[in-house]
């Protein structure tokens, strides 16, 4: 049977339907390709972004309780340093008169300022701060103000 015009016709139109449809089903398919890997790329991304702000949070916590240590360090020599003053002070001072007794209080005080500096550190200190401002509120409000005020007029001028 030969072809008509119009079995040709319809027969180039079912073709045409059909590569249409292929290439519809191709374009999505490609669509769907590329979604995948964006999503991929930016799961990778997302993931070294967390792994890079981890490894900074680490560095940083490394780096804070390394100045703690140095701080603590620090505070313990002053400790040390004041009660080896004390000693010093006690080996060369007079032994009897004014002087002798102004030096041993001295000397004391300095001691145990020392030892208290030593032991307690600067979290025990801060400890006590907060429990002394605690009990006295007024008075440590009032100390504020003129620290704030001394510190005001070194500033200006």
């Amino acid at each position: 049977m030969a072809n008509t015009p119009g079995t040709r016709q319809r027969e180039e139109e079912r073709m045409g339907g059909q590569t249409g449809t292929d290439l519809k089903n191709k374009a999505k398919e490609a669509a769907s390709n590329v979604a995948d890997k964006a999503r991929e790329t930016a799961s990778a991304v997302a993931s070294q972004a967390k792994d890079v702000a981890s490894n900074v949070a680490d560095k940083a916590r490394d780096m804070a309780s390394n100045l703690g240590e140095r701080a603590q360090d620090a505070t313990s020599s002053v400790g040390h340093g004041m009660q080896s003053l004390a000693g010093t002070i006690r080996e060369r001072a007079p032994e009897g008169g004014m002087m002798g007794t102004a030096a041993t209080s001295v000397a004391g005080a300095l001691e145990t300022g020392g030892k208290y500096i030593e032991e307690q550190g600067l979290s025990g200190m801060g400890e006590d701060l907060t429990d002394l401002i605690r009990r006295n509120p007024i008075p440590a409000m009032l100390v504020g103000v003129g620290i704030g005020y001394l510190l005001a007029r070194a500033l200006r001028g």
